[in-house]
């Protein structure tokens, strides 16, 4: 075996330390080597083999010769007593086992760190269960081992100490074997927390427990030899944050850091009957500072703690299970805390109880303080209870302190502090502060990609940023439009005009009315604006919506309501739910279009159908009064909508059918600047007069007139106009 350190002679004093693990260690295997010559010694075997099956079979003195204090000869086999020989090994097992507790334990004394005590303190390991790691560990580090291992058990192909072998080297009676055995019980600390790894050796069926071959888990072979790295098992999965970690600033009263300190400390937080540290659910959205709130108490208290995502743990290989146990297990190696996040997927559903119930095991069994985060308030399970969970939320800051956030960082980059500004990034979009610090980073890098010689950043960029923070997850239920229209496009009476104006006032004066002037605190529900859009189609609704994003900054998204609508009970709330509170905390303007489907009059209830459509309706209108963005419904029947939804709207604008007056400032926008028109179309009084049409209806016949015309490489024409026109009256079925 390679020289590790500077061994001391066996006659030394005993006063002497450990410079190191791996000293430690020497003296462990030197002990090894000892136990291994003198089991060779009780053993009968052959003479040595003939010269044809070297590199198959072993001879006693190549054998001897691996463990020998110095190589031995073939001449000095014959003549040694056995008895006497037998009886000086014994004696050097011995000294060597007491030069070993007295260094060990002088070594502890003296806060020398030894991986071995520590692994068995750890998990509370017997004698004998040290042992057995130990001779496991011995192939791991030299491959003599192999060798030795094969040599004892009669078989070139058995390389892994046996379990018959382990308790052949380590129990004395049969009484010493049989009560050692449970040492290998799957329930036992061994095998329940994964440290030895229990395999088969057999062709022709399930092998017995004593011809089961042990080797050690990976992770506490890197651990015994000194490698502080995390189980590789675990990588993308977790991560481990130290005590030494710069501090971020909180978003959470500092009250609540020391009272959580202070319950860890307290020796009453847990019940008698369970041996794991205390447990805390954070809920929340994401950057409210749940997982920065568990690393400060951790580096408070000089604990590391590991960050675990179990999203990503129950997609894993080997089993959830299995990794629950394995992040458990390094938790204890590492004396860390453990912050589990993504703890919402495990309550999603029953059908994850296992995983719970394997997570409560595991909780009960290791971390000095565990943190589960969830982004939403869920109700614990009842198992849940036993384990003394202490429950804390934490809400999207409110109006007010949105505000400060967003001065604080406009003042460190240097733009102006402005009220307005800072209000209307506070009320447009309901962030954290980890997703307002998210957002400003997104807009620096905007800002350097644009000019990398002057970064500076605009409130364009910070819309940006908060907009792809947005925690949209509305999958197929909805289409982001990009707006294209602003107000010199649209074209509507004064009165309708005016309207679309206060809608991106109300929104924009949201903070001064909610924060400023107390009206959040009288009002629970209904914060938001609910509009709806009426009229023909083609009469400018959508364009409308668009311009309002535009003027307000925010993403539009078009909900899909083919995939609302749903003939199976409980599937249209349920994709409901998800629009709504998918596009909370991002201020999106959803945009219900042609939504008589969805809200048309609650009928007379009949039969179960007509229940649940009511229902259905009840549903949608509690939702719209909990959104606190924008939410435009377009309908082309007004008389068909719900009395119920009339009064909860906030604006109701009628888009009217467009008069020759308005059809003549429609055609003045339809063309664009590069667009190359004959003269002959300039009459627009003739085409507003002639093509009685909505403005939707216009668009379609001014591209399609353009289309002809690049057919044939000419100018538009009043030809290509007409044309196109006929060909829309087609469609609509006029002559």
């Amino acid at each position: 075996m390679p020289s590790i350190a500077s061994e001391p002679a066996i006659g030394q004093p005993h006063d002497f330390r450990y410079a190191s693990n791996l000293e430690h260690l020497r003296d462990e295997m030197k002990w090894l080597d000892c136990l291994i010559r003198l089991k060779l010694l009780e053993q009968d075997v052959p003479t040595a083999p003939a010269d044809r099956f070297k590199g198959l079979l072993l001879s006693k003195a190549e054998v001897e010769a691996l463990v020998a204090e110095e190589p031995l000869h073939a001449d000095e086999e014959v003549g040694s007593a056995p008895g006497s020989k037998r009886q000086a090994v014994i004696n050097s097992l011995a000294s060597l086992e007491s030069l070993i507790e007295n260094k060990k334990a002088l070594s502890l004394e003296a806060e020398i760190y030894l991986a071995l005590p520590h692994l068995c303190e750890v998990f509370k390991l017997t004698r004998f269960e040290a042992r057995c790691l130990l001779i496991c560990l011995a192939p791991e580090i030299d491959r003599k081992y192999d060798s030795l291992f094969a040599y004892l058990h009669d078989d070139i192909t058995a390389k892994k100490p046996s379990i018959d072998l382990l308790l052949n080297l380590l129990c004395g009676t049969l009484d010493e074997r049989l009560a050692a055995r449970q040492a290998f019980d799957p329930r036992a600390p061994l095998l329940k927390y994964r440290l030895l790894q229990i395999t088969e050796n057999s062709f022709d069926g399930p092998a017995t427990m004593l011809a089961r071959s042990a080797k050690l888990d990976d992770r506490v072979v890197n651990f015994l030899l000194g490698v502080k790295q995390i189980d590789a098992q675990l990588d993308g999965m977790a991560r481990l944050a130290g005590p030494e970690a710069s501090a971020p600033s909180l978003p959470v009263d500092a009250g609540v850091r020391e009272q959580i300190k202070d319950f860890i400390r307290s020796p009453f937080n847990r019940p008698e009957e369970s041996s794991g540290g205390p447990v805390f659910f954070f809920s929340g959205p994401h950057g409210s500072g749940k997982r920065a709130l568990a690393e400060a108490v951790c580096r408070d208290l000089g604990l590391r703690l590991l960050v675990a995502d179990v999203s990503r743990m129950l997609d894993a290989q080997p089993s959830f299970d299995e990794m629950v146990w394995r992040l458990g297990r390094e938790a204890a190696l590492q004396g860390a805390g453990l912050c589990l996040g993504e703890f919402d997927a495990l309550l999603a559903d029953d059908s994850r109880r296992a995983g719970l119930n394997s997570l409560l095991e595991m909780m009960g069994a290791f971390s000095q303080v565990i943190f589960l985060l969830g982004n939403q308030n869920r109700n614990m399970p009842a198992s849940f209870n036993q384990a003394s969970v202490v429950h804390l939320d934490f809400p999207v800051p409110d109006d007010r302190e949105r505000k400060r956030l967003w001065e604080s960082h406009l003042r460190r980059h240097g733009l102006p502090t402005d009220n307005l500004e800072a209000r209307a990034l506070a009320s447009s979009f309901k962030l954290t502060a980890g997703q307002i610090q998210a957002a400003v980073s997104f807009a620096q890098n905007l800002a350097q990609w644009r000019a990398p010689e002057d970064a500076q950043m605009t409130m364009k960029d910070l819309y940006a940023g908060c907009s792809a923070q947005a925690d949209l997850r509305l999958g197929a239920l909805a289409r982001k439009i990009e707006p294209v229209f602003e107000w010199d496009d649209i074209v509507l009476p004064p009165d309708q005009l005016a309207q679309l104006s206060e809608i991106c006032d109300q929104a924009s004066s949201r903070h001064t009315v909610y924060a400023d002037w107390g009206f959040g605190n009288k009002l629970a529900l209904g914060r938001g604006v609910t509009v709806l859009f009426s009229g023909p189609p083609g009469t400018g609704k959508t364009m409308a919506a668009e311009v309002i994003a535009n003027a307000l900054r925010l993403n539009l998204y078009k909900i899909d309501l083919s995939q609302i609508v749903s003939k199976y009970i409980g599937e249209t709330e349920k994709n409901l739910h998800q629009v709504f509170n998918g596009a909370q905390s991002s201020g999106a303007i959803l945009f219900f279009d042609e939504a008589d489907a969805l809200f048309g009059k609650r009928s007379e209830v009949k039969d179960a159908h007509d229940r649940y459509a009511n229902i259905e309706v009840a549903y949608l209108l509690q939702k719209m009064e909990e959104y606190d963005g924008i939410a435009i419904l377009a309908t082309n029947l007004r008389q068909n909508l719900d009395a119920a939804f009339a009064r909860r709207m906030r604006f109701i604008i009628e888009f009217p059918f467009p008069d020759e007056e308005y059809r003549r400032r429609i055609w003045e926008g339809l063309f664009p600047i590069q667009a190359p028109l004959s003269l002959d179309v300039g009459d627009l009084d003739r085409l507003s007069r002639e093509i009685g049409l909505a403005g939707g209806n216009l668009r379609n016949i001014a591209l399609a007139a353009a289309s002809y015309a690049a057919g044939e490489n000419a100018a538009i024409q009043l030809s290509h106009i007409l044309r196109a026109a006929r060909r829309e009256y087609q469609k609509l079925g006029r002559a």
